[in-house]
């Protein structure tokens, strides 16, 4: 069974308001359009994709969606939905006879709701996803604001998309729909008196169609984020480089370690794995491995960065706080904060350093060791 999708993005976005179409409005750093198109091209029993545009935007398709690991095509829109679908059909390779359409609008769908969906294609030929309607649903008499009645809830689902069907059903509602004018596909097949199945959808695959839809959808696509807590301490002794976020300091003492002893590095690998549950500098950079012997602190931080991304992870910001006695380290603060962030990928403004002393108190304040304390902030990422 060969599965297509035509992921519509044919519309102005006029509601929404704005010069730019809604659908390549940015969220959380990738557009409406790229987000619901990569959410069919990772599914495994997706073969191949047809994306549906205004036809003065055709020509850009490829470096509007970016690149993609299924067959991707593109097909210009028409003034209708209908007409849309049934270019975007016509785009689709022949071998595919199992048909989902989704709207851009949508970016939110999941690898879940996509199953459930071709599954119910599999059973009945068309299959929409939905969500129970939790509100009691009045229907209003057309022109006025009285109630002609209430409808019975238990009936009641709200749509959502893909909406999924045997490529020889699309087909002919594609024909048969004339001029009705239909708000979805699943419409038309059962004018049809075809069966459609509901499968369960998403509360998070919500349709953006308003600005505040808009402002709601940039803030779930920032994610809850995660916050890991680090520490790390060596002791010092003389003729030992001290290394600093990859900033030598001139000093008479360095920190005695397999690696070179980078105490802010340490600690950052220790929060970012921390936050991310993948755990620690001593599971991934052990002393009795002779790989890291003399291993630079900026090497592990960035492996560290690696390990999290694979998590699905991404460093958002963090906070460190150097304890030493001497040398100072204000003078090397702002080079420390550039290593820093160009080895996370986040801006120098979410890179916090502090540096205090220990008044004198336990080896520390003798002088004979190193801290650091440090705290990092992940946000959802797209996994490796």
């Amino acid at each position: 069974m060969a599965v297509g999708v035509i992921v519509v993005a044919a519309g102005r976005g006029e509601r929404l308001g704005g010069a730019v179409p809604k659908q390549l409005l940015d969220i959380g750093g990738r557009t409406m359009l790229q987000r619901s198109v990569s959410a069919f091209d990772r599914h495994p029993a997706i073969d191949a994709l047809t994306v549906v545009l205004p036809a003065e935007l055709v020509g850009r398709g490829p470096a509007l969606v970016g690149q993609t690991r299924r067959s991707c095509s593109f097909a210009a829109g028409g003034p209708r939905r209908q007409d849309s679908v049934r270019f975007g059909l016509a785009a689709l390779p022949p071998d595919v006879d199992v048909v989902l359409v989704h709207d851009a609008a949508r970016p939110f769908v999941d690898a879940g709701v996509i199953d459930r969906v071709i599954a119910g294609v599999a059973a009945t030929g068309a299959a929409v996803p939905g969500v129970p309607a939790r509100d009691t649903v009045k229907r209003v008499r057309p022109g006025t604001e009285t109630v002609a009645e209430t409808l019975p809830r238990e009936e009641l689902w709200l749509v959502q998309t893909p909406q999924g069907f045997r490529r020889g059903v699309l087909e002919r509602a594609m024909r048969e729909v004339g001029d009705r004018a239909v708000t979805d596909e699943a419409t038309i097949a059962e004018q049809l008196g075809e069966t459609v199945t509901m499968v369960h959808g998403d509360e998070r695959n919500v349709k953006i169609t308003t600005a505040q839809d808009l402002e709601t959808a940039r803030r779930a696509a920032r994610g809850v984020p995660r916050v890991g807590i680090g520490y790390d301490l060596h002791r010092l002794a003389e003729g030992r480089r001290l290394v600093i976020a990859g900033v030598e300091l001139s000093a008479a003492c360095g920190p005695i370690a397999h690696s070179d002893g980078d105490v802010v590095c340490h600690a950052l690998v220790d929060a970012l794995c921390g936050a991310a549950g993948t755990g620690d500098v001593g599971r991934h950079f052990p002393n009795t491995d002779p790989r890291w012997k003399d291993a630079a602190g900026l090497d592990l931080l960035r492996r560290a960065v690696e390990i999290v991304a694979e998590a699905g992870w991404v460093p958002a910001s963090v906070d460190v706080t150097v304890i030493l006695e001497r040398p100072k380290l204000a003078p090397h603060a702002d080079e420390i904060r550039v290593r820093l962030a160009g080895t996370l990928g986040v801006p120098i403004g979410a890179i916090g350093l502090k540096a205090k002393t220990n008044e004198g108190v336990d080896a520390v304040g003798r002088g004979e060791a190193i801290a650091a304390h440090a705290v990092a902030v992940i946000l959802p990422g797209e996994p490796s």
